[in-house]
């Protein structure tokens, strides 16, 4: 069989090799998936000018964040979870990061825990946080972060409750609880033998790396779940910022932004970045694409901080057409973790490889020899983006 390369290519070999709970929890959305669907075809539909007879030989997809130097504007989302997709997963998708020269953000709910994904790294990674109510772990988490060098603070705001997703109580992930439940994903397992040895055997331990000293020994899919639930903090305010800040004095970065009061406020509570995102579909069905909503949101806080993107980006080409509509940089999710599930650190590192490639003749074939050449100009419509040039 052919290795994979595109989206498409990983996303098959996912289903194939994950048992059926798995690959629907990180491919569902909420509620009926509009908004999931949405953000990968108003992305697509974003037509870009195809320019001719410029002397494109010297195209440099390099671009700068936060003080770093990345070899292309990507950087890997974090994602619950994905230490199941992959035998210790977020350990072997920080080095195909780091070898692609590009951030990965490891997930508060992550399998590895912080000082785990950090004895695999050379280079400082990102962390991402959830609002938890204990603000006492919160700050100790956010000091291990500082104390082990993460390079970003990724502050997910768009989960004050968990999103209502179909799929995970059709798959067996939720709703089938106790004995019933582990025996359905038992079942699954069951079907995968290759996940089943290489991640449901030698990928222990299972638990929540760096939620486990406050699950207090519950290590089941079900205590999860319900741990989200009891403890993410839906009472969180802009004013929380403040909290964060007095244990965390690096590049922060708010996730969950579509409107652009909320960027104002972002830009006003002292961020150094946002994320325009709508949880990959996982959350509001119904809100907009981030495509869609990216434009505004550039305008509305006018350079003040750097604006990354995420949900839909499927390719290097997405990456691009992000660029173009305002981002500084772009987050993938759904691309990594299938590229994990499907080859591990190779598998991410090729799907990487491909990126980049795709982002280099995206450019030439606009004209664009550096990211700093992609802005509003690129788009066949420009009315799709009301962007000044901020680069």
């Amino acid at each position: 069989m052919p290795a994979p390369v595109s989206f498409a290519d990983y996303r098959t070999e996912a289903r194939r090799r994950l048992p059926r709970f798995l690959f629907d929890y990180v491919d569902g959305g909420s509620y009926d998936e509009a908004t999931l669907g949405r953000n990968v075809t108003d992305l697509a539909a974003i037509a870009l000018r195809q320019r001719v007879l410029r002397d494109v030989s010297p195209v440099d997809p390099a671009t700068e964040l936060f003080g770093r130097t990345l070899a292309m504007p990507v950087a890997l989302a974090p994602v619950g979870l994905a230490g199941m997709y992959h035998r210790r997963g977020e350990t072997q998708a920080v080095r195909a990061a780091e070898a692609a020269g590009i951030p990965f953000c490891l997930s508060t709910v992550s399998v590895c825990a912080l000082d785990e994904v950090a004895k695999a790294a050379s280079q400082p990674f990102w962390f991402q946080l959830y609002m938890i109510r204990d603000r006492g772990f919160i700050r100790d988490l956010l000091q291990k972060a500082a104390a082990l060098g993460c390079g970003a603070l990724v502050f997910t705001v768009d989960m004050p409750v968990p999103g209502a997703r179909y799929r995970d109580y059709r798959s067996g992930l939720a709703g089938a609880s106790g004995f019933a439940g582990d025996l359905r994903r038992f079942a699954q397992a069951a079907m995968h033998p290759r996940w089943a040895w290489d991640v449901g055997l030698r990928g222990r331990p299972h638990h929540l790396g760096n939620v486990a000293p406050v699950l207090e020994g519950s290590t089941g899919l079900e205590d999860f779940f319900a741990w989200m639930r009891d403890n993410f903090d839906a009472s969180a305010t802009w004013a929380d910022i403040d909290f964060i800040r007095q244990s965390w004095s690096g590049p922060l970065i708010i996730k969950g932004i579509l409107d652009p009061d909320d960027a104002r406020a972002a830009a006003d509570a002292g961020a150094d970045g946002i994320v325009v995102s709508n949880h990959g579909g996982r959350q509001l069905d119904g809100a907009l694409s981030a495509a869609r909503a990216l434009p505004a949101v550039v305008d509305a806080i006018a350079g003040r901080l750097r604006v990354l993107a995420d949900g839909g980006v499927r390719s290097g080409l997405d990456v691009v057409r992000m660029l173009a509509l305002g981002a500084d940089g772009v987050l993938i999710g759904r691309p990594w973790v299938y590229a994990l599930a499907s080859g591990g650190e190779r598998g991410v590192a090729r799907m990487l490889q491909v990126m980049e490639a795709e982002i280099r003749v995206a450019m030439a074939l606009t004209g664009c020899t550096r990211i700093a050449d992609i802005d509003q100009d690129i788009l066949a419509d420009r009315g799709e983006a009301r962007v000044a040039d901020r680069r």
